[in-house]
């Protein structure tokens, strides 16, 4: 039986217990999951106790940066996107599952980005992993974040990624929210309005509560086509617990695998 947990800030609303559940009770795999909230000025105190109490955790808001301080290395995309979202405690390894997850989400929803116009609204841990995959994938990359130290920091890291100190009124293929504006106490806000998405094909957005958020309601009411969060969280899932079991991955597996979470929380919503 191993012992996990996802950690950040504020993870009290956190679908991951439930999708790591899902995904262990499925694949016939023994884990007990929680969810450890830590404030800020805590997190220095308090993670050396966590990491030698689980044996691994999945990292979230704002700590996917200064969790790698912890470890004793970092590993794969972890490396490359230099943010961690998933951590084998025993070998204090970090792992970045974030931007599989994100283009097999892209994936499924039949987007394809290679030679498009992309921008990534926030430039932290997640908007970091988004921009690196995307410049991956072929895609012409802009990141803009309200820090533009931040954008400036993404782009200087990644050949392809062009910072934006201000969101200019261009038709972007695909305009992505990974700046968590629209969730917890930002509920009801966008980071992007009609004027820049109503000019856009598709609009993602990481947050994946409310299933709608402001910033997918104003990209559906221009007939655009809209991509929750949700999809992405459940493939970083996935791609994790294969790290923390030692299985290979499957992209049938885990779009399978979410097809039926999806239909189960719909007839549980």
């Amino acid at each position: 039986m191993k012992r996990l947990a996802v950690i950040g800030k504020d993870v009290s609303k956190s679908a991951s217990p439930q999708i790591h559940n899902f995904i262990a009770k499925k694949l016939n795999l023994e884990l007990e999951y929680g969810a450890i909230s830590v404030p800020e000025e805590e997190f220095g105190g308090r993670i050396g106790e966590i990491l030698k109490n689980y044996d691994g955790l999945n990292v979230t808001i704002p700590y996917k940066l200064s969790i790698i301080s912890c470890l004793k290395n970092t590993v794969g995309d972890a490396v490359a996107f230099g943010a961690v979202n998933t951590v084998d405690t025993h070998s204090l390894t970090g792992y970045n599952t974030d931007g599989e997850g994100f283009a097999l989400m892209l994936s499924n929803e039949g987007v394809r980005l290679r030679g498009k116009d992309v921008l990534v609204i926030g430039a932290g841990g997640a908007g970091r992993s988004v921009a690196a995959k995307l410049c991956e994938s072929g895609a012409k990359t802009f990141i803009y974040d309200k820090n533009f130290d931040g954008a400036r920091a993404v782009a200087s890291e990644f050949t392809g990624v062009t910072a934006l100190e201000k969101i200019p009124l261009t038709p972007y293929y695909a305009v992505i929210n990974a700046s968590g504006v629209g969730m917890h106490k930002s509920e009801g806000l966008s980071p992007a309005g009609g004027d820049l998405l109503s000019l856009c094909e598709v609009a993602a957005d990481l947050i994946y509560v409310p299933a709608r958020s402001k910033f997918l309601e104003i990209a559906a009411s221009y007939g655009k086509k809209i991509i929750n969060g949700l999809a992405m969280l459940f493939y970083q899932a996935y791609f994790a617990e294969c790290i923390f079991f030692g299985r290979t991955p499957d992209e049938n597996e885990a779009k399978k695998l979410f097809e039926e979470y999806a239909a189960s929380a719909q007839r549980e919503g």
